[in-house]
Formats: structure tokens, sequence, C-alpha cells
């Protein structure tokens, strides 16, 4: 039923269920539409299932009944009980209502009528089921892909759980038949009253826009023709393969390289043509094969880079070839006509006209449709098998007359006399590069994949056999031609031997009584013979005029192949979209999906080649093209077996891998074999297409082998990694940073892609905490939304998201189990609290057991503050952002990386707490538009064009300080204050920095604590450390002032801020102090603050000297200062970082895990 039709009547609403949906449906079920429905009544007698009238496909929507509505269609007239009584007894149980198949086949089909195979074919047949409660049974209709019956004696009980069925797996709705959508794992195992999510495509066969056309236009259309095998590809090859070569050239080959080495030629093409075509036929029964030919199959198997490159000159070659034919067909009528003086104007333009003439005949037949090509090709071949058998059958027929032109019977002699070679001018490769283009052509059925009926059936069969039998009868000629005409004769019957000479006469012609030895001398221009007479064929024939038709039909049949393969294919290329501005070319015409544009495209390009009339230099350019495609197509073969991906499974078996590589190689050999700067020429082509598509990169996912090897290669080199211990030369950090939604703290990303770019693991790790049921689903599809928003903004990290109950568990997790063996984070990186003192101190006691946990598992860690703050989510304007999905979830999101000047993102216990939730992220936000295509500058732009939400002074701040990392950091610098060694990695970092061209202009300026008695010394001994670590360095300060006491008003500044998180114990009982430090463990206790007061001055003095000497540093990277677990409190360690870091350029608290990261060792 149409989503937009009315409540019908009880009889109409089972008739409409019945009746396949004519009208349009949405595209896909709405979040809020379940396919299923279960009305639960107060009696929950009954034990049935539900189902829903929603259909399975996802172009079909439902519109509920009301219950008695739905009653009474279940019931139903047809049922035989009253509509009313059935509505009765359907209450006080789970009532049924079961899917339909919208494509309403065999729907009108009465229960008696359904027959087993309507069952087996999933075809929707009404059955009558009892549904057993204790009121007794009560038979019922219902309509489902299989019926309830099916289900009943099939598992006992009635489900929604679907058995396998082909329509699962379709891409589309396209013309085999309708996809449908199984019942998704959420609808069968998540609880009754849990909304069900909305499904995608059930196996991610998700299709490109082209290819959805592609499928609504073949799904419209009515009385497509389809063909077999025969008339598909087996008639198509046989009359592209057997050319002008058969009639005009092979006799000449068999002259210059004798019958053995002409043999050894064509079997050499046939090698390379047969392995082409079992690497072919694998490709092309690995799956349902669509319209494109040589493109599609390489394509779909090799990615669009290597399939856009060859599908562009494999359809020009075929638009070229049109008019070499065409030409070829030209030349023997010109010669015609001047062999009765009927010249029109002169040679070239004879050539010309009659071609331009040709090509406008040859248009007409393809653009009538493919089954008038098709009746032309019949027609042509019968022609052309008539011409072979004429051959044939006069080479049996010894005539007098004929001798003189050195066609005698079949004889041993001229067998022997021609089984060598007798080069005149040439050498066997130019023999076989004239030769080679005749053996082209096997694709020419595979290029008309879309038209063909059962291509995985009719690719490999048709294919391979017009190879075998062509073969055959191209060595048949040669064998032919060979043993029954004389390489060299002069066409006068005159030259016959004198009795006294027929010694002398060493030739195979003098049994004959011909002498033909003045050819040899070099006294007499002889015309016939192998050598000399490409028409030889015709005068050794029967009927010679049909020798002359067979060339006419060799050339008129392949031009007309490649007149229809050229469109074909650049329309499946157009449609792919890979080259932008050649979409025009996509669009179909007719019932047959015709590419009229195509053809008058195909057309243009071999008219101007016609009129050109020199083909002597295209030529091997176009034997080059078509030798790349079958290059590819072996390779393709090699590269998906090399892949060794579960999808590679070719019902074709006859296939090796080494054999379809040695393929590839032979077919790179005879290209430059046959022309070697047409061959590079070629090379050049194909790269700098393959490099033009690898840089747009089209937004197409194909399966394709690259993805399936670029895997294997990098499971095989992650164990083997994982096999080879540490070393601390390659060394690398390896953060996890807790970033949250990766674009809601730009400055963590970009900071710390700087120093991980090309080098180490950035994995951007994100708590969320906070449900009471936990999204799954929606933490997945997060995951790879926000891991195409990285790969977007060319940032080289994964994106990790986890759920747990509060912030420091997730953390755990993502310590212990992020990445993947060697490719571990070894570094934790986190956004300082900014607002600790602003929120719930429980948060700063998880945050300060997150940088515990951190040293626990022997992680370094790393802590970013900008004074502004780094949160930017909450810019961007909660109250017209507020999703759905956070509204039907009441889900609250909660991220780890906590630095914000005003939301508390650590709070997660109070409702109050502006938690970073889905609403405040900018990439769920802009994904209701355009699936999350968020700029790299997300922030600026959106502020832009929302002039509705003007900023406040601190968030414009906020936004500067968020893209202070995206810039070119001018000429300033890197402030190292390396007070303590933890390895080496406070020292590593900004070196890896610098070295990155956003940094390269930043000097490294070291501070060291030290004596002032002993300053120079300190200094020259650090110098002499960064020299044997080959690290730059402008300047070394050595602070001789640390442990001077702070300023008086620092230090009041500093007891005004710890004072409300003071336990205060001595003003209180024993007891109650425990108590109160047991419900608050981030308390200091007096005995801390007096234990830890030189190091709390140290933190004090240190941010006085940090003020002094680096307030104009581009960034600070400083120790972290430690505290002993369970000594030092929470409040008192946070009162630490702060006191250390407030009001200063950008800082990064650095500490290693204490194992040497820098060696000076080689």
């Amino acid at each position: 039923m149409s989503a937009s039709s009315s409540t019908p009547p009880p009889a109409q609403a089972e008739n409409e269920a019945l009746v396949p949906d004519t009208g349009l449906r949405p595209p896909g079920p709405t979040p809020s539409q379940s396919r299923f429905q279960v009305d639960l009544v107060a009696e929950a007698a009954g034990a049935a299932s539900a189902t829903d009238d929603k259909s399975p496909s996802s172009d079909a929507s439902s519109t509920p009944l009301p219950s008695s509505d739905k009653a009474t269609a279940a019931a139903g007239p047809a049922a035989g009980p009253d509509p009313g009584a059935g509505g009765e007894e359907a209450k006080g149980r789970f009532r049924v209502v079961n899917f339909a198949d919208p494509s309403g086949a065999d729907s009108g089909t009465p229960p008696e009528a359904a027959t087993a195979e309507g069952l087996q074919n999933g075809d929707t047949v009404m059955s009558e089921t009892s549904l057993h409660s204790s009121t007794g049974g009560q038979h019922h209709y219902h309509y489902d892909t299989h019926t309830n019956t099916y289900y009943l004696r099939t598992f006992g009980h009635n489900t929604i759980d679907a058995v396998p069925n082909i329509d699962f797996y379709r891409q589309t709705a396209a013309p085999l038949g309708e996809k449908l959508i199984r019942p998704t794992l959420s609808e069968l195992h998540d609880e009754l009253d849990k909304e069900p999510f909305e499904d995608g495509f059930a196996n991610g066969d998700e299709l490109t826009p082209a290819e959805e056309a592609a499928a609504k236009e073949a799904a419209e259309s009515k009385g497509v023709v389809k063909f077999g095998w025969i008339k598909g590809v087996l008639v198509r090859c046989m009359l592209n393969i057997w050319g002008v070569m058969l009639f005009i050239r092979m006799s000449w080959i068999v002259g210059q390289a004798g019958i053995v080495l002409a043999c050894v030629i064509i079997l050499m093409a046939t090698v390379v043509t047969t392995i082409t075509g079992l690497s072919t036929s694998a490709i092309a029964t690995n799956g349902f094969v669509r319209g494109g030919g040589a493109y599609y199959l390489i394509s779909r198997s090799l990615g669009p880079e290597f399939g856009g490159s060859i599908g562009l000159i494999f359809a020009f070659a075929n638009a070229v070839a049109v008019a070499m034919y065409v030409v070829g067909f030209a030349e023997t009528v010109q010669q015609l006509l001047a062999g009765v003086d009927a010249v029109m104007t002169d040679e070239i333009n004879d050539i010309r006209i009659i071609g331009t003439i040709t090509v406008i005949l040859l248009l007409g037949i393809s653009v009538a449709g493919m089954e008038w090509e098709a009746k032309a090709q019949i027609f042509l071949l019968i022609v052309l098998i008539t011409a072979i058998i004429n051959y044939f059958i006069g080479s049996f027929i010894p005539i007098k007359s004929k001798e003189a032109y050195g066609f005698f019977q079949y004889d041993a002699t001229i067998l022997m006399e021609n089984m060598g070679p007798d080069f005149r001018g040439e050498t066997f490769f130019s023999v076989f590069a004239i030769f080679f283009p005749a053996a082209t052509g096997i694709l020419a059925g595979a290029n008309i994949s879309g038209d063909l009926a059962d291509p995985q059936l009719a690719i490999p069969r048709g294919t391979l056999l017009a190879i075998l039998i062509t073969g055959i009868v191209y060595l048949g000629v040669a064998v032919s031609t060979g043993s029954c005409i004389v390489r060299d004769a002069t066409g006068n019957i005159n030259d016959t031997l004198s009795s006294q000479f027929m010694a002398n006469c060493t030739d195979a012609a003098c049994k004959f009584g011909y002498d033909f030895s003045s050819c040899r001398n070099g006294n007499t221009k002889c015309e016939y013979g192998l050598q000399q007479d490409f028409q030889i064929m015709s005068i050794v024939s029967g009927f010679s005029p049909i020798i002359t038709a067979g060339i006419f039909s060799a050339t008129l049949s392949s031009a007309l192949a490649s007149l229809v393969s050229a469109p074909k294919v650049f329309q499946a290329l157009c449609k792919d979209n890979i080259y932008p501005g050649l979409g025009m070319f996509a669009k179909g015409y007719g019932k047959n999906n015709e590419p009229l544009r195509g053809y008058i495209l195909t057309f243009c390009i071999a008219l101007a080649f016609i009129l050109i009339a020199e083909l002597n230099v295209i030529a091997p350019i176009i034997s080059n093209f078509f030798l790349a495609s079958y290059a590819l197509i072996n390779f393709s073969v090699f590269h998906a077996s090399l892949a060794n991906s579960p999808g590679w499974r070719p019902s074709f078996k006859y296939y090796n891998m080494w054999v379809s590589l040695a393929g590839a190689v032979l077919c790179c050999v005879v290209m430059f074999v046959i022309n070697w700067w047409a061959a590079l020429f070629t090379n050049v082509i194909v790269m700098g297409l393959y490099i033009y598509v690898s840089y747009k990169k089209p937004d197409v996912n194909w399966g394709s082998s690259t993805q399936a090897l670029t895997y294997h290669q990098a499971l095989t080199h992650s164990l083997h990694l994982s096999g080879v211990e540490d070393h601390i030369k390659n060394f690398r950090p390896q953060c996890l940073v807790m970033t949250g939604y990766p674009n809601s703290r730009p400055a963590l990303l970009n900071l710390v892609h700087a120093f991980t770019k090309n080098v180490g693991l950035m994995i951007c790790g994100h708590v969320r905490t906070g449900s009471r049921r936990p999204n799954f689903k929606e933490l997945a599809t997060d995951q790879s939304r926000f891991q195409r928003w990285l790969l977007r903004n060319e940032t080289k990290a994964f994106y990790t998201p986890v759920f747990a109950e509060d912030m420091r568990q997730g953390c755990q997790y993502l310590l212990q189990a992020a990445g993947l063996g060697r490719l571990r984070p070894n570094t934790l990186v986190l956004g300082f609290k900014n607002d600790w003192r602003d929120g719930d101190m429980m948060n700063v006691e998880t945050y300060i057991h997150m940088i515990h946990d951190a040293f626990d598992f022997q992680y370094g860690a790393v802590v970013l503050r900008l004074k502004e703050g780094l949160d930017v989510s909450h810019i961007q304007g909660q109250d017209e952002l507020l999703s759905s999905q956070e509204k039907s979830s009441g889900m609250k999101d909660v991220v780890v990386s906590i630095d914000m000047s005003k939301d508390s993102d650590g709070d997660s216990s109070k409702p109050s707490s502006k938690a970073t939730s889905l609403q405040n992220s900018p990439a769920i936000q802009k994904d209701e538009d355009d699936d999350g295509k968020a700029p790299t500058q997300p922030l600026l732009k959106k502020d832009k064009k929302s002039p509705t939400i003007p900023l406040n002074v601190s968030d414009q701040r906020l936004l500067e300080a968020s893209q202070q990392f995206q810039k070119k950091q001018g000429k300033g610098t890197v402030d190292v204050w390396w007070l303590f060694d933890d390895g080496g990695l406070t020292l590593l970092i900004p070196y890896l920095l610098t070295n990155k061209k956003r940094w390269k202009d930043c000097k490294i300026r070291v501070f060291i604590g030290g004596k002032i008695n002993r300053i120079d010394h300190d200094r020259r001994a650090m110098a002499t450390l960064l020299s044997k670590f080959r690290i730059d360095f402008s300047d070394i300060t050595v602070l001789g002032d640390i442990n001077t006491k702070p300023k008086k008003e620092s230090t009041s500044a500093f007891e005004e801020m710890i004072e409300p998180y003071r336990l205060k114990e001595d003003d209180m009982e024993q007891e109650a102090a425990e108590r109160l430090k047991n419900s608050e463990p981030w308390r200091i206790t007096d005995n801390e603050l007096e234990l830890y007061r030189a190091k709390t001055n140290r933190q004090i003095r240190l941010n006085e000297l940090l003020k002094e000497h680096s307030s104009t540093a581009n960034l600070i990277v400083m120790s972290m200062p430690l505290a002993r677990k369970g000594t030092v409190s929470s409040a008192l360690y946070m009162a630490w970082l702060e006191v250390l870091s407030k009001d200063l350029p950008p800082i990064l608290l650095v500490r290693g895990n204490h194992q040497s990261v820098l060696t000076f060792y080689s």
C-alpha cells in the first residue's frame, strides 16, 4: 500500500495487500516507521510472534491499520468466517500482520493454487494457518515472503526471522527482481518496546547515484532485447577476430614466415587471447555483470583508477577501429571500381567518400537498435563463413588456368618448400605485429555485457569457443595456402619449362612444368604467388566474388561491432561519473537504454579518422590500446587471487593466477614488439589518466581487489611487526588523544596531528557515558561517520568511541584495548580541565585518576592547555541543532578530553551540566544535511552562514585560538622546559614538531634547572647531549633560581584557590574527618599540604619564570610534575597543574614513561 493512501475498509484492505503498489514510494523507512508492529492486547494468551504489513522492500512503506481493521484484514472475507467474528477471535493475543511482497508476484493466487515451487521462489502467496490459543484454533490468512505454513512446517512455530532468499542480496530493485530487506538484528534481538533502527542496505551494497538511476531505468523498461551466448558473444567475437587479415594478409604471412613460423605466430597470438579469455571468464563469473564490458570488468576488479583510464582509451580505440575497418572496406571497393574504370575523383578522395557513406549506413543500423544490429551481424557471419568454405572448396579443385598464378593442387613438394621462412624486408616480429591485430576482438561479446541475458554463462562460453574456432580456421588457412600455392609466380601461362631445362630446375613449380626462377633472379617483376599477391585467396577460391563479399563482411562486421562497443563502454564510464563533464553521454534512450549521444560521438571520431584515410600511424596505437586492456584484465585476475579476498570466488574455475600474470606480461611484451613508441605512448596515457583519477578520488566503492590487497598487506605487515622487538631508534609517539568528537577540539587534534602525521599512530578516543541503555548501533554509525570526517580533513588518525559507566572506566578500556599489535598507543594526550573549579569535584578525581592510570599502564602523558579553552562544540547553537536521535534516546554523551572555559564536559552526574552531547557536536548536526561532510573549518563557515547566533567575545577568542595550529607558525620559538629526565619524550615532541612545514621557522630553546655556581658547566653538558642526539637548538638557558621562594602574592593566590578543597582535619574530630575524606577523597589534608609545601612553591615559582622567559613563545613544552598515587590528593595535584600553566601561551605538559626514546648510538 502506498504511504499516502488513506485507511481502506476491511475487504479493500485485504485486496490492496494483494495488489502490487503502482504508486510512487518513498526510498526507505523513516526513523519513526517500524517494518513490523506488534499489538499487545490485554489477554496475552496467544504465543504467536508478530510481524507487520510493512514490506521488507526498501522501496515500500505502509500505513498501519486501526486495530479493528487489522483484525479484519487478518481474518478477511476470503477466510470464510464472518469478518466481525474474525475480529473478535483476534482479540486476547498477539495479533499477527505479516510481510507483504510489494512486487505482488503471484499475489492473487488462492491458497489451494500455491505450489511448492511458489514457496521456494519466495513469492507472496496466501496460506491458511492455525494459531492455537486457549480458546481453540482460528484460521487466518497471512502474506509473507515465505508463508506461515512454511515456517510452521519447517521450524514448528511462526517467526519473523527470514529464511535465506536471493532478494536479500540484491543491490537494487533492478531488472532481475525486487530487493528485500531481511529483519534487522535489532528487530529480532531487542526488547519489543525498543524503537527499531532505520536500516540501510542489508549487505552494504550502497550504489552510486548513477547505478541507482541505471537500476531504475532497467526496472522500468519493458520488452528489453537480451541476447544469448551464441548471438550475443560467439557471433560477435568470431566476426571481430576474422578481420580482413584472413583474406588479404594470411597468405602473405605464410609466404614470409613459412608454414611453421606462421603457425607459431598464430599460436602465440592465440595464447595471449586465450589467457585473456580465461581471465575475462573468471572476472565475468565473479558476480553479476552490468553493461560496460572491459571497462566494467577492470574497474570493478582493480578500482576506478585503472578502470577509468582503460575505459577511456578502450572506448576511443573502438571508435578509431571503426575508421580502420571502414577504410579497409573502402579501399577494397575503390580497387574494384578502379578495375572497371569507375573512379569518381582520385584514389584518396574515393576512399573518403565511400568510407563516409559506409559509416553513415552503419550508424543507421546501430541506432535502429541492438536487435537490428544483431540481425546484420548474423547475415554478415553467414557471408563470411560462406567465403571461407568457398576458399577451401576452391583449393581442392586444381584448374590449369590458375597454375600460372602460382596455385597448384595440394602437393608435398610445395608443402616442404614453404615450410621454412623466406623473409624479404621483414622480420619474425614485424610479421607478428602485422598479424596480431587479427587476433584481437575477443572482448566484442563482453563489451555489450549489459545486453546479454546471462553474462556469466555467455561471456566464458562464447569468448573461448570463438577463440578456438577462429584459431583453428587461421591455422587451417595457413597450412592450406602453404601446401598448394608457391611463393612467386609470374601469371604468364607461357613460363613453362622445356625438356632440356627440366633437370636444372629445383623449385616446386618445376614439378608442374612451370619455371618462375626469373622472379628470384629479379629479372622479371612478379605480381602473383604467396609473397606478391594479397588477393591470391580470391584466385584459389571456387567463386572469387564470394571472397570479395567475405572481405566486405569481415570489415563491415568488425566496424559494426566496434561502433556498438565504443558507445556502450563510454556510457558505462560516464554513468560512474569518474571524469567530470562527461555526464551528458550517460543518458540512454528507448527500451534498451541506447547511448545515442555516444553513437554520435563515436561517429564523429570515426569520421575524422576516415577523412585522414592514412591509418598506418594510428593502427599500432589501437592495437596497443587493446593490448593494454588485455594486460589489465589478466592483471586483475592475478591481483584478485593474490589479495585472497573471500569475495573472489568465480564460478569459472579454469584459471590460474600465475598464468594470468604471465598473460599480462606477454601482453606488455607484445605491445613493445608491435611498436615500441606506440607502447610507450599508450603507457604514458594510461599512467596520466591513472594519476588524474587517483588525484580526484571519485566517491565510489566497488570492493576492488586493490582494497582487498591493501588489507592483506596491512594484516601481514602488522603481524610481521609484532614479531620484532621495539628499538629505541624506531620509537615514535603513538598517541591516544582524548578528543571526544574529533571536530569538537580542533586545537588538540591539529597540534597532535602535527607531530604524529606520517610519523606515528594517532587515535581519537571518545568515551560516551550517561546512557541507561547504550545505543551501540549509533556508536558504530558515528565511528564510520567521524572516520570519514577525519579522512576528508586529511587528518591521519583513527576515531575510536566506547561506551562506559564513567570517563575513567572508558579511558581504561581505551588504554588497554586501543590499537593492534605494535600499532598501539604509548602516550595519552588530554586537554586541560579549565573549568575544574566550577563543577563536581568528583570529576576532578576522575580526571586525575586517568593520568595515574596512564602511568600505571606504562604510558607517557601529555596535557595541552590553551588559556581560551579547547572545546568549541557549544558554539554551534544547541537550540536549533538538537537532533531527533538525542530527543528520542535521551542519551547524554560525555567527552573525555576536558577543556572548556564555561562548559563542564567532565560532569556526567548532574543533569544541569553542559556535557558535550549529541546536539553540541558540529559533525552530528552537519550530518543531517550532508552526511557529515563538515568542512575543514566548520565553525568559522557555520558562523558566517548563521547570523542568528551572534558570538560573544570569549567565544570569538576561543574560535580563533582553536584554529591557531592550522596556520603556518611564523618565526618564533618552541620553548622546551626539560626539568626532569623522562626518557626524552619532552624533547622528542618539539623536535618532531619543528620538522613539519608549519613549524619549520620556529627555533627550539631549551630551559633546564641548575645551580647558580655551575651554570656554564650545566649549559655545556646539555649542549653536548643535544648535539649527540643531533637535535638543533637556538639557545640553552640554565635556571639557577628555581628554588627561590615565589612572590608573596602568588603564594596567597594559591592558598586562596585551594581553600574550598581543604579537609581542615585539625578543626574537627578524627572520626568525622575520616568520614569526610572517604566520601570526598579529593580533599587536601593539612598534613599533605605541609609535606608538599616545597613542591607547591616550586610550581608557583616555575609559573613566574615561565611568564618571565616564555611569554612570547609559540608553544611551551614542559616537564609535567608527578604526584605520588594515593598520597597527593586530586585537588592538590590539579592545583599544581593549574598554577603551573595559567596565563601562558599554549603549553604542553609532558611526562614520558621513563623509558629512553632518544639514543645517540647508530
